[in-house]
């Protein structure tokens, strides 16, 4: 079959994503005492190798936004896409040992505990203690459990079935977390067809470098709320109130986060939606309640050991601090502010016009609510690390702005900020980030006007 020239290129940027994804994985060398890459020369080489990776991702992206689309372009995307996964999941992972902890909460309620009430290095839970998964989890000393009952549901469903199939259980978690990113693709292909767009946009998402190494390569948790958000927003499109609550309650119980897409799913006055989320909620919170508060395990002291309850660590609020003198309060009025802001945004989309009544129309306006919600979330709180930004990937499927592109993909560099006290390295991904916000807010308006135009000029003749 002859390739056409944008094929042809769009082929050429996927054989050097596979090439610079095997050359990535040459660099970690096993040191003594030292979790998979470390910080150092060879964390730096690796980024500046994911750094290049973007720049071939923008162009590939770049071809299929003005392409045209075909059935042999989005399969060559899907191929890619799985080889590029197939090579990075059969190696350890490097970057992050968070996966580590999440077999280990899969061992302690296999063996019928409550995973929220000891922390790993509790003497009850010596017995588990192996010579692989125990030595990699962090904060094994003084933090239990953060994640949430759905994602602890599927570490004990994960760690069983590894058990049973007598598999190793870190490629077990990393298949398992590739297994529901397939499902969340496959969600993202049936939104595209909703709204009307190619399919081949999938690339948007699938050939990203940063869900390729979160994901097949450290096995991330977030893998799991993709594919619950996108069932949300699939079901939410389709008219599935239900389903879409469901999914939603999924995805926080995974990763708290999604909460913040609450106001974009939910109509006004819709009680049989919030009553179904409230109730999944209650269901999933409900076998691991015999701890008490505890079942919150490490949140609270998370917000605090990333700089949030200090505002050390939120980056907006550190660059004001390095032109005046803040007081000791100030983090809590900016995230008053943040929060007056979000709650400010969520009722323009609660109690503002429904979604509309064609079905591309609502598509694209779930996506829109979802990146203005998400972006000034992610923005606000400037999350240290960037697994935290794949899910705006979603709906950038569908509104793919540029703003929000370069803010997924540049979250790579936050590997070099370790102390996360350096300015640097976070300005150089929401500096730019903003910049591109404002050009793309720029564009959306003179689009609106523009189509304003064209349907009064309609309307007179």
């Amino acid at each position: 079959m002859r390739l056409s020239k944008p094929e042809f290129l769009l082929l050429l940027c996927g054989v050097l994503l596979i090439g610079l994804t095997i050359a990535g994985l040459t660099l970690p060398q096993p040191v003594p005492g030292q979790f998979g890459i470390g910080y150092g020369a060879a964390l730096t080489h690796f980024v500046s190798l994911g750094c290049i990776q973007g720049l071939i991702y923008f162009a590939a992206v770049a071809l299929v936004l003005h392409g045209r689309p075909s059935a042999p372009t989005l399969w060559m995307v899907l191929a890619c896409a799985a080889l590029l996964r197939l090579v990075v999941v059969i190696f350890p992972p490097f970057l992050s040992n968070d996966m580590y902890r999440y077999i280990w909460d899969g061992w302690v309620q296999a063996a019928g505990i409550n995973p929220y009430r000891y922390i790993p290095a509790d003497p009850h839970l010596a017995f588990l203690r192996d010579a692989t998964v125990f030595p990699n989890i962090n904060r094994a000393d003084y933090a239990h459990t953060i994640y949430p009952p759905a994602a602890q549901m599927i570490f004990f469903i994960s760690a069983g079935t590894a058990k049973l199939l007598a598999a190793p259980p870190v490629l077990a978690m990393k298949l398992t977390m590739l297994a529901f990113e397939a499902a969340g693709i496959w969600a993202m292909l049936r939104l595209l067809d909703y709204a009307g767009l190619p399919r081949t946009r999938i690339l948007i998402y699938a050939w990203n470098p940063l869900p390729l190494w979160e994901f097949a390569g450290s096995g991330h948790v977030d893998a799991i709320a993709i594919c619950f958000i996108a069932l949300a927003l699939l079901a939410a499109c389709a008219g599935s109130r239900g389903w879409s609550a469901g999914a939603l309650a999924a995805a926080v119980l995974t990763k708290f986060l999604p909460v913040i897409l609450l106001p974009a799913l939910w109509r006004r006055w819709d009680w049989k939606f919030a009553g179904i989320f409230i109730a999944i909620i209650v269901v999933l919170y409900a076998p691991y309640l015999g701890v008490g508060k505890a079942v919150l395990g490490f949140l609270g002291g998370y917000g605090a050991q990333e700089g949030i309850d200090s505002g050390q660590g939120i980056f907006l609020l550190a660059v004001f601090g390095q032109l005046v003198a803040l007081p000791a309060y100030a983090a809590k009025i900016y995230l008053l502010m943040l929060a007056v802001a979000l709650l400010a945004l969520a009722a323009v989309m609660v109690f503002g016009p429904a979604l509309p009544a064609p079905r591309a129309a609502a598509t694209r306006t779930l996506a829109r609510r979802s990146l203005l919600l998400g972006c000034v979330l992610m923005v606000g709180l400037s999350p240290h690390y960037p697994w935290y930004y794949c899910w705006l990937l979603i709906p950038a499927c569908i509104l793919p702005w540029s703003s929000v592109l370069y803010l997924v993909t540049a979250s790579f560099l936050l590997y070099l900020n370790p102390t996360h006290v350096v300015l640097f390295w976070p300005a150089l991904v929401y500096g730019p980030f903003l910049l591109l916000a404002l050009r793309d807010a720029w564009a959306a308006n003179a689009a609106g006007t523009l189509m304003r135009l064209q349907l009064a000029e309609g309307d007179r003749t």
